[in-house]
């Protein structure tokens, strides 16, 4: 028995986005006006309004043999609302476009917009609003991010200072992994088709690349902690580019000691298996979707005792260039290796 199969144009563009948001719920006591009309109405109550979009393009940042669409979905929200908490702010509404083209089902789309709504809800953000278009070929997603935040208290990548302490959420370099295990098993199906894939034992490094979470937890406890960053954002392209653009920004340099990267022990495992330095997937291997950010000393007690966040080094004056103190003791520069967009 064949699966169904309902082909696009049997709804039209009007009908396609009525089906995709027909279950579409509102969380947000501020979604004056969702889906449906030429534009959606929000009411921040006061709040300042933090916005940010990113695109998404098969081929470029995702891979559809070993994506399932549903996790896709889930990612796509993910990543938007990412860069929010990377200002300090916490996530309330999303904008979602898609170009798709005819190879495309409904139910494939169905499945899509299942991962997308699974992750509204977990975050408790509304889905307001976004467009559908068609393409040649292949899946253009774009996600607007808008989140809220108590006025002047978002955190931009320019506030560091020199004896600021550095520090992240989470573990790094684990996603970098889990998508070289994925393409290592793409590369075996397709030559040859009949052998299964062998991921077994490795759901951590598998779920970092596929379904990444972003760290609203962070945010909501700086806030509990009454903590304010000096300077944020979010851990996309790898810890060293990201520190270089808090340092260029900032105008500052900084230290980090290599023995406080924090990393998973299936992620030490499988850097093992690969013969990849574990430090090297943390500084340039990206996708990691955790919080990079500079606290003042004084923070220090408050966020010691945290088992989400790890202090990584200290902001230094900026004649003094971007380091890392290796488990030996040396003392190298720092190289921003992180993903590029345009090569």
């Amino acid at each position: 028995m064949s699966e169904e199969r309902t082909e696009i144009g049997t709804l039209g563009e009007f009908g396609l986005i009525e089906h995709l948001t027909r279950n579409n719920e509102t969380r947000q006591a501020g979604t004056i006006l969702s889906v449906g009309d030429d534009a959606a109405v929000i009411d921040q109550f006061g709040k300042q309004s933090v916005i940010s979009t990113e695109l998404l393009i098969e081929g470029v940042h995702f891979d559809l043999m070993y994506t399932p669409l549903m996790h896709l979905g889930y990612k796509s929200v993910v990543v938007a609302i990412s860069d929010i908490c990377g200002m300090n702010a916490i996530p309330s509404h999303i904008t979602l476009s898609i170009a798709i083209s005819n190879r495309f089902s409904v139910e494939a789309l169905d499945e899509f917009y299942n991962g997308v709504y699974a992750a509204c809800d977990f975050y408790n953000v509304d889905l307001i609003g976004g467009d559908t278009t068609s393409t040649p070929k292949g899946l253009i997603i774009s996600v607007t991010a808008i989140g809220e935040v108590t006025p002047d208290k978002f955190v931009t990548r320019s506030g560091a200072h020199e004896g600021d302490l550095i520090c992240v959420s989470g573990d790094l370099g684990a996603a970098y992994l889990g998508l070289q295990l994925l393409e290592r098993e793409k590369k075996i199906f397709l030559e040859s088709p009949g052998v299964q894939p062998d991921l077994e034992g490795r759901k951590y490094v598998v779920g970092k690349i596929l379904k990444p979470e972003a760290r609203v937890d962070i945010v909501e406890w700086l806030h509990e902690q009454e903590i304010v960053p000096t300077a944020m954002m979010d851990i996309s392209d790898g810890l060293s580019s990201e520190l270089f653009h808090i340092c260029k920004q900032s105008n500052v340099g900084c230290a980090i000691y290599e023995e406080k990267i924090p990393f998973n022990g299936e992620m030490r495992e499988v850097a093992y298996h690969f013969e990849i330095d574990a430090t090297a997937c943390a500084l340039s291997g990206g996708e990691d979707f955790e919080l990079l950010f500079t606290v003042k000393q004084e923070d220090y007690d408050k966020i010691r005792f945290s088992e989400k966040i790890s202090v990584i080094g200290y902001v230094t004056d900026a004649g003094e260039g971007k380091k890392m103190i290796t488990r030996k003791g040396n003392k190298h520069d720092l190289e921003a290796q992180g993903w590029v967009n345009f090569k």
